[in-house]
C-alpha cells in the first residue's frame, strides 16, 4: 500500500493541559486546555474537539464519495460530530462517538444509504470500528433549507 499523506504534529507542554499542538507545516497551532466541564479552564481546544473535526471532514468526504459513486446528485451537505469522553467506574476513559450528517437533495432512504456507505470508506470510521460505539443519525433537508 503506498503513503497518501503523512500528518506531523507536535505536541508540548502538559498535553491537554496547557500544552500547544502544532503541526509541521504551521497550519495548526492551538493550545490545549482541559475542558471546564472536566475542571479546567476550558480556555483552549483540547484532543476531543480536535478528533470530531478530523472526523466529521473525513466522513463528508466519505460522504460525497459514495455519492458521485452511486451518481447521485446531493445539493448540500453539513454534519455535527460529537465525541464523549466518559469515566469509567474503573477509573479508565473511553470515548463514544455521535456523527449527524444532514444531506440535501436526497429522501431519507438514500441519506441513510449514503452514511452507511460513507461509514465503510472513512479511515477514521474504521479506524474506530469495534473499538468505540459509534451511533449515526442522518438527516435530509428540504428544498427551503430546512432539516427534516
Amino acid at each position: 500500500m503506498a503513503v497518501s499523506y503523512t500528518a506531523v504534529v507536535n505536541v508540548t507542554g502538559e498535553g491537554r493541559n496547557g500544552g500547544t499542538v502544532r503541526s509541521e507545516d504551521g497550519l495548526l497551532d492551538h493550545n490545549l486546555a482541559i475542558p471546564k466541564e472536566l475542571g479546567g479552564a476550558g480556555n483552549a481546544t483540547n484532543p476531543e474537539q480536535l478528533f470530531a473535526a478530523g472526523w466529521a471532514a473525513c466522513f463528508l468526504g466519505a460522504l460525497r464519495r459514495a455519492a458521485a459513486t452511486r451518481r447521485i446528485k446531493l445539493t448540500s451537505t453539513a454534519i455535527t460530530s460529537e465525541i464523549t469522553l466518559t469515566h469509567g467506574d474503573d477509573g479508565e476513559f473511553t470515548l463514544s462517538a455521535t456523527l449527524n450528517p444532514v444531506l440535501g437533495g436526497v429522501d431519507d432512504y438514500t441519506a441513510r444509504e449514503l452514511a452507511e456507505a460513507a461509514h465503510q470508506i472513512c479511515p477514521y470510521s474504521k479506524a474506530t470500528r469495534d473499538n468505540i460505539p459509534v451511533t449515526i443519525n442522518v438527516a435530509t433537508t428540504s428544498e427551503k433549507g430546512d432539516v427534516q
